[in-house]
C-alpha cells in the first residue's frame, strides 16, 4: 500500500524512480513508494524534471504544484503535490 499523507492541502509520497525505461509510465507500488518509469537518464536532473512533468501532466495540475521534497540524487524520492485531495474527500469529486 502507497504511503501516501495528507497535510495542508498538499499529498506527500515516497517515488522510486527507474530512469532509462522504455515509456513514461506508473508502474505499480513497491515497498510503499509508487514506482515510476521514466525514459529521461539520471544525469543533469534530467529524471527529477521529467517525473515533475508527468506527474503534473497525468494528475493535470501545473508543474509547480509538484515538488520533489527529498532525494534528488537517489532514485527513491519524496514527492508533494499541492491542491490534492484523497478520492474519498468531497472536495476530489466536485461537490
Amino acid at each position: 500500500m502507497l504511503d501516501a499523507q495528507e497535510r495542508e492541502g498538499a499529498v506527500t509520497f515516497p517515488a522510486r524512480i527507474q530512469p532509462r525505461a522504455s515509456k513514461d509510465e506508473i508502474a505499480g507500488e513497491i515497498g510503499g513508494a509508487l514506482k515510476v518509469r521514466l525514459r529521461a537518464p539520471a544525469v543533469e536532473d534530467r529524471a527529477n524534471e521529467a517525473l515533475v512533468e508527468f506527474l503534473a501532466q497525468l494528475l493535470k495540475t501545473p508543474r509547480s504544484a509538484v515538488r520533489i521534497l527529498s532525494g534528488e540524487r537517489s532514485r527513491t524520492k519524496r514527492v508533494e503535490i499541492r491542491g490534492c485531495y484523497p478520492a474519498a474527500d468531497s472536495r476530489a469529486v466536485g461537490s
